[in-house]
């Protein structure tokens, strides 16, 4: 039977690692195009499972990923999210606490949902009460000049 310690150092060989770097490249740069031609979403789902083996396998890789990230934090943020990983789940949690440490409470902030009082702009009534609507002329009468 296969532990897991016995997994993790078949994976750290530095040949086991090298093959699973050139097996992501291909699935990128080869299988990804072959099955885009197909309908469907299969070519971007290759594609990530190539990125996968490309990321985990090779620090080249990972500085030139960290390079795109800063250039295009975006979509640097989508990729990590469609990758699961841990950093940016890490991440996304410490911004978040931050920003609610740094909102002010509640009660103390304007409300937003009503933005036309503040902006100056008078609002017409949709419903007039009865009493403000003048009575309708007789139908006769309307049309007699």
């Amino acid at each position: 039977m296969i532990n897991r310690e016995q997994v993790r150092v078949f994976f750290a060989w530095r040949s086991v690692r090298t093959a699973l770097f050139v097996l992501g490249l291909l699935m990128m740069a080869i299988i990804t195009p072959m099955i885009a031609v197909f309908p469907g979403p299969g070519g971007i789902f290759v594609f990530g499972a190539g990125l996968t083996l490309v990321l985990k396998n090779s620090e080249w890789a990972k500085r030139k990923y960290v390079a795109f990230k800063r250039w295009q934090p975006k979509a640097g943020r989508w990729t990590d999210w469609g990758l699961r990983r841990q950093s940016t789940r890490r991440r996304e949690a410490l911004a978040k606490e931050k920003e609610r440490r740094e909102s002010p409470p509640p009660h103390c902030v304007p409300r937003m949902d009503d933005p036309l009082p503040s902006a100056g702009v008078e609002v017409a009534r949709t419903d007039p009460s009865p009493t403000e609507t003048a009575p309708a002329p007789p139908i006769g009468q309307a049309l007699k000049r």
